[in-house]
């Protein structure tokens, strides 16, 4: 077996992050950098999964790719909505450093607010929810409720990302086609937008209106 290389060993991390991947991801994120990013990104997929360092679904065309810490069956309803959080990983990518992202972080038992993401981009955290399927105004009302609890509770206080000079709370980041009535008094900012790119763009001042909505405190985010 061959010693796993930096790259190697990024990519098993990735995957492990991610849950599942696809190889054209893996070019992008790991080899953009060659002449051939696919090319090199298929053989050492292929080296991994023959070691054993990484998990292989052949239930999909192109095949898919798992970390080794994963349980997940390859052929997962889950898979599609683990690819759609890698997607939007992608896309801050392209606007710049991401300082932290974590995919479904855990903050207590189950009921506790479960975000699809945390991030922090340009110094202002956000919890992300990916939204491709359309949840009633009841359901939602009841997930930002969650967040209501877990912003009462005081527990993101204590997370080590926090400044030392003021605690904040995430912004949270509703990600989707569909547009949601929402009240306007929760005790931070709820934002929904199509994308992170049309978000962005809302957020700069030559900017036309477009479907991006923030409750009844603005947001303030460096647009450079």
């Amino acid at each position: 077996m061959m010693r796993l290389t930096k790259r190697d060993k990024a990519i098993i991390n990735d995957l492990n992050r991610f849950r599942v991947m696809d190889r054209d991801s893996v070019a992008e994120l790991h080899f953009k950098n060659l002449k051939n990013p696919i090319l090199a990104a298929n053989n050492v997929l292929l080296r991994l999964v023959r070691e054993g360092q990484i998990q292989r679904s052949k239930a999909f065309t192109p095949f898919l790719y798992l970390g080794p810490d994963v349980n997940m069956k390859k052929n997962s309803a889950k898979i599609g909505h683990f690819l759609a959080i890698l997607d939007v990983y992608k896309e801050i990518l392209e606007h710049g450093k991401v300082d932290t992202f974590l995919v479904e972080p855990k903050y207590g038992s189950k009921g506790t607010a479960e975000p699809d993401i945390f991030c922090i981009f340009r110094r202002t955290p956000f919890f992300i929810e990916v939204q491709k399927s359309v949840y009633s105004e009841k359901q939602m009302s009841d997930k930002l409720n969650r967040y209501v609890d877990l912003f009462q509770s005081g527990a993101i206080a204590g997370e080590s990302w926090q400044p030392a000079e003021k605690k904040v709370f995430p912004h949270v980041l509703i990600l989707s086609e569909q547009r949601y009535a929402l009240r306007t008094d929760y005790p931070f900012k709820v934002i929904q937008a199509p994308s992170f790119t049309q978000l962005l763009m809302s957020l700069k001042p030559a900017s036309t209106p477009n479907r991006t909505q923030v409750n009844n405190r603005s947001i303030k985010i460096k647009v450079n």
